[in-house]
C-alpha cells in the first residue's frame, strides 16, 4: 500500500501540493468469506488524516492489492473534490478525469 500510496503522491503533488498533506493513519484487511480460500474477497479499511479531519475509504476484491488502490483512490478523489470547493480548477480535472476505476 506504501508504493501506491508515494507513487500517486509523487505524481499528483506538484499539481495539487495539498495532497501531501493526506496521511494514511491505519490499514487493515479483512478475509470475507475464508471458506473460499485464495478466491476470498478482501475488504481493506484505510484511514486517513489531513491534520483537521479524519475519514476511512473501503476498497473490496479477490486482490488485496486491487482493493487497496480502490480505498486509496477514493481518498486521493475524496480529497480532491474537497480542494474543488476552494479552486475551480480542481473541479474540472475531476470532472474530466475518471481516474481508470
Amino acid at each position: 500500500m506504501n508504493a501506491l500510496d508515494e507513487a500517486v503522491r509523487q505524481c499528483l503533488s506538484p499539481l495539487y501540493p495539498a495532497i501531501a498533506n493526506v496521511r494514511l493513519t491505519d490499514y487493515k484487511v479483512r478475509v470475507l468469506d475464508s471458506k473460499k480460500g485464495t478466491a476470498a474477497k478482501v475488504r481493506v479499511l484505510v484511514e486517513w488524516s489531513d491534520h483537521r479531519r479524519s475519514w476511512a475509504t473501503v476498497g473490496v476484491s479477490e486482490n488485496v492489492i486491487e482493493a487497496s488502490w480502490l480505498a486509496l483512490i477514493d481518498a486521493i478523489r475524496l480529497e480532491l473534490m474537497r480542494l474543488a470547493e476552494k479552486d475551480d480548477a480542481i473541479e474540472k480535472v475531476v470532472e474530466d478525469y475518471c481516474w481508470g476505476v
